[in-house]
C-alpha cells in the first residue's frame, strides 16, 4: 500500500524504495533494449532511488525549482520514471510528449505548457528546438545524458501549493473542440492511483509478493503513470514496459517478464485472438489482465484461450481513480461491455441532457464525482489556462464524462457509446475539430470536414471530406495520397486520414459551422464509394 504519509509520488517511491530496496521495480527485456539502444535486465529500488537523488541534485544546482515544468519525449524508456521521480522531489512537474506528434502540434504543445526544459532522444532535437523557437519560447533542449542547463527566464508557471495539492504533471488529452486541453495532475491523482489499484482486489487482487506487471502502453498516458508504475510502488512490484505492443511476439514478451498481471486496450484482444491458436497460449503466470475495450463478442473467447479473465474499466484522464469503475468481482458480467459497480467512494448520475437522472436501463450521460469529502479528490486539478472549459465540465457539482452508459437493477453499469465528437482509433482519442484546423493548413484545401467511419481493426478511422482548389492534376488519388503524406508532417500518423473524399460542398448550418450528424452520415455513404480514395496504408508509426 502507498505509504499513507507520503504526499508526492517521489515520497510514495521513496518508501516503497526502503521498505524493498532489493526488488526489481523496472525491468527492460532484451527486445526492448535492442529497439532502444539501451541495457537490458531489472533495476531495484534502491539503485533508482540512488539514481533519483542524483538526478535531483543536478536539477536543484541547475536551478530548478517549484512551480515550474519539463517536457519530456523519451517514448517508452525506463529514464522517464527517473526523470519524473527526481523532478517531483523538486515539485517541478512532468509534461509527457507523444512521441508521434509532429511540427504544428509539438509547436501548439511547448507553447501552450511553457516548459523550462526539454528533454528528449537525440533524432528529436532539432524538431522540438524548432517547435520551441516556432512557439516564441526560448528553452534548451537536451537528451537525458546531456548536462542540465539552466531553466529558461520565468519558467515557473504552474500553481504553488504544498504536497498532494502540488501539480506533478501537465497531460495533453484530446477535446471535443480546437486543440488539446492540458490536464492539470496533482500529486493526490497519482497517489490515489496507486490506492485503488493495490486495494481494489476480487479478481484484480495484488498482493505485496513481488507482483510483476508488464504493459505495452504508452507512458505519456495516464494508465502507465498512473495505474501501472503506481501500482507497482504501492506494492513492490516490477514493471515491464515495451517499446510497444507486438502482436506476434507478445506472449513471449509475457513469459519472459514473468508477468503476474497485465495491461491492454481493445485492440489488442482482437489482434491477438487473430494469431493462430497454439498450444502455449495458456503458458504464462498471468492472474488478470485490466483494460478497457474489448470487443464483447471476443471477451469470452479470449478468456478461454488464454486462461485469464479481463477486467473491464472505465476511467478517463481527467478522473484517474477519482472516478474509476472496474468489473473486478467474481460475478462480473462477460460480454456485454459491463464495467461492473461503482465502488462506494465514487458518486455516479447518469443523465439525459438537461442534467437529470434517467430511469434505471436508460442510456445517458455518466456524470461523476467522489461520495464524500472534496468531490474532486483524485481528480484532475483543471485544464491550463482554461477556465470556462473546466467549469463546464464540472457543471452543477458533477464532472461531465461525454459518455454515454446505462445501469441495471443491480446497479451495475454498461458503457453505450461516446457522446462527445471524438473519434476513437485503436484507444487514441482524435478530436476532429483538430484534424480539421491543421488540414485547412494545407494550401490546396478550401474546407474540410474530418468524422469517423468503422473499422474492423481499429475501432474507428478517420475519415476526410474536402473541398479543393483547382490541382494541377485534379481531385483525385493522386492528390490524397500527396496531402496524407503531408499531414504525416503535421500531425500524429493515427490522426491523419484514412479515407478522402473529394466533395463539392459539406453540410452546414446557417451560421456556417458543420453539421456533424449530417457529416457523419456523409462519410458513411461516401466510405464505399469507388472515388473514395483508402490511405490507411500510408498511416504507420514513423521511426523516431
Amino acid at each position: 500500500m502507498i505509504d499513507p504519509q507520503a504526499s508526492s509520488v517521489y515520497e510514495a517511491f521513496a518508501a516503497a524504495a526502503n521498505r524493498w530496496p532489493d526488488r526489481e521495480v523496472l525491468n527492460v527485456l532484451p527486445s526492448t533494449a535492442d529497439i532502444y539502444g539501451i541495457e537490458a535486465g531489472g533495476l531495484s529500488y534502491s539503485d533508482t532511488h540512488s539514481q533519483v537523488t542524483t538526478l535531483a541534485s543536478k536539477f536543484e544546482e541547475a536551478g530548478y525549482t517549484k512551480g515550474m515544468r519539463v517536457a519530456l519525449l523519451l517514448e517508452n524508456r525506463p529514464v522517464f520514471f527517473m526523470l519524473w521521480l527526481a523532478l517531483n522531489k523538486l515539485d517541478v512537474a512532468v509534461v509527457p510528449i507523444n512521441p508521434d506528434l509532429r511540427a504544428a502540434e509539438l509547436e501548439y504543445l511547448i507553447g501552450h505548457a511553457e516548459p523550462a526544459l526539454v528533454i528528449t532522444i537525440p533524432s528529436r532535437i532539432d524538431e522540438l528546438s524548432n517547435a520551441a523557437r516556432e512557439a516564441k519560447v526560448e528553452l534548451q533542449v537536451i537528451e537525458p545524458s546531456d548536462n542540465i542547463p539552466a531553466p529558461r527566464k520565468q519558467a515557473a508557471v504552474a500553481e504553488l501549493h504544498s504536497g498532494e495539492t502540488q501539480e506533478a504533471a501537465v497531460l495533453y488529452t484530446s477535446g471535443t473542440t480546437g486543440n488539446p486541453k492540458g490536464c492539470v495532475l496533482p500529486n493526490s491523482y497519482f497517489l490515489l492511483a496507486g490506492k485503488w489499484y493495490a486495494s481494489v482486489g476480487g479478481i484484480a487482487d495484488l498482493s505485496t509478493d513481488r507482483e510483476r506487471m508488464i504493459t505495452p502502453l504508452p507512458i505519456f498516458h495516464m494508465n502507465a503513470m498512473a495505474y501501472s508504475f503506481m501500482a507497482m510502488v504501492a506494492v513492490g512490484g516490477c514493471l515491464t514496459v515495451l517499446d510497444r505492443f507486438h502482436p506476434r511476439s507478445w506472449w513471449q514478451d509475457v513469459r519472459d517478464s514473468k508477468a503476474t498481471c497485465l495491461h491492454y486496450l481493445g485492440v489488442m484482444p482482437s489482434m491477438l485472438m487473430g494469431v493462430e491458436p497454439n498450444a502455449g497460449d495458456a503458458e504464462h503466470n498471468v492472474r488478470f489482465g485490466f483494460g478497457a475495450g474489448v470487443d464483447p463478442k471476443l471477451q469470452a473467447e479470449f478468456e478461454k484461450r488464454f486462461d485469464f479473465p479481463l477486467v473491464e474499466a472505465w476511467a478517463m484522464t481527467e478522473t484517474g481513480a477519482g472516478a474509476v469503475i472496474a468489473a473486478s468481482t467474481k460475478d462480473r458480467i462477460v460480454g456485454q461491455a459491463c464495467l461492473g459497480r461503482p465502488a462506494v467512494e465514487l458518486a455516479c448520475k447518469i443523465a439525459d441532457d438537461n442534467g437529470d437522472e434517467v430511469p434505471t436501463g436508460e442510456p445517458g450521460e455518466l456524470l461523476v464525482r467522489r461520495a464524500e469529502g472534496d468531490p474532486k479528490y483524485g481528480f484532475f486539478s483543471h485544464y491550463y489556462k482554461n477556465e470556462e472549459a473546466t467549469a463546464e465540465a464540472w457543471q452543477d457539482g458533477w464532472f461531465h464524462t461525454g459518455d454515454v452508459v446505462r445501469k441495471n437493477k443491480k446497479n451495475e453499469f454498461f458503457f453505450v457509446d461516446r457522446k462527445k465528437n471524438v473519434i476513437r482509433r485503436s484507444g487514441e482519442n482524435i478530436a476532429a475539430v483538430e484534424v480539421e484546423s491543421i488540414l485547412m493548413r494545407h494550401p490546396v484545401v478550401r474546407a474540410v470536414g474530418v468524422t469517423s467511419v468503422p473499422d474492423a481493426i481499429r475501432g474507428d478511422e478517420v475519415f476526410a471530406c474536402m473541398q479543393v482548389n483547382n490541382p494541377i492534376n485534379g481531385p483525385g488519388e493522386e492528390l490524397a495520397i500527396e496531402i496524407t503524406k503531408w499531414c504525416l508532417t503535421q500531425m500524429a500518423y493515427y490522426k491523419a486520414p484514412g479515407h478522402i473524399a473529394f466533395v463539392d460542398g459539406l453540410p452546414l448550418t446557417a451560421t456556417q459551422k458543420i453539421q456533424r450528424a449530417e457529416l457523419k452520415k456523409q462519410a458513411a455513404e461516401l466510405l464505399n464509394d469507388p472515388a473514395t480514395i483508402n490511405t490507411v496504408k500510408l498511416k504507420k508509426r514513423r521511426a523516431a
